[in-house]
């Protein structure tokens, strides 16, 4: 594993502890090894987070679309900042330069990311860890969603156990980078229930 790609905020959130979390997040990946890749903005959590890796000596990579340059305030201070034209290049980008993914606290936008990635692993796309940083029980909801999809019969255990959620930055560094890939068929007890 060499970089995680880290979906979070454009804003800071309503507790100081988000961006807290994100610079304990990003002094993390730098004492793994480990690099950024994240979405390129200067703003809110995810500036937070490039700042924090590129003070503390790490590699910091965004992908920012065209559109989203001024309106995030792209961060001209990274290792490396690829723009690109649109969002569905941005998410392919940011994907093939990861070797897992993480969420910190977000939006719509952080929610659309983390449950792309989350997808592509159930479907097989990628055998990469996906991640949750559940800082301050941000997530609980989420998590309490997601086994109620269980219960309901429309996804399995053992898709809901290919995420990897902790509070702690370290410990969740530690689940990814631990991490393998069940072998799995999506549709296997399906077509042999035909």
């Amino acid at each position: 594993m060499k970089a995680v790609c880290v979906y979070c905020g454009s804003s800071f959130g309503a507790k100081p502890v988000y961006n807290e979390a994100a610079q304990a997040f990003g002094r993390a990946l730098v004492q793994a090894n480990l690099g950024l890749v994240y979405g390129g903005g200067k703003v809110g959590l995810m500036g937070v987070i490039a700042d924090t890796v590129m003070a503390e000596g790490g590699r910091a990579i965004g992908v920012i679309p065209e559109l989203l340059v001024d309106k995030e305030v792209g961060h001209n201070g990274l290792t490396e900042l690829h723009v690109v034209p649109d969002m569905h290049q941005r998410k392919k980008m940011m994907a093939d330069l990861s070797d897992g993914f993480v969420a910190l606290p977000g939006g719509a936008g952080t929610l659309e990311e983390l449950f792309e990635v989350f997808t592509w692993a159930q479907l097989g796309y990628h055998h990469k860890p996906v991640g949750i940083l559940n800082i301050d029980g941000f997530y609980d909801p989420l998590v309490t969603m997601l086994e109620h999809t269980v219960s309901e019969g429309f996804m399995r255990q053992t898709y809901l156990d290919l995420l990897q959620i902790d509070s702690d930055p370290a410990a969740l560094i530690g689940k990814l980078q631990h991490y393998h890939a069940p072998a799995q068929d999506k549709w296997a007890q399906q077509r042999n229930n035909v």
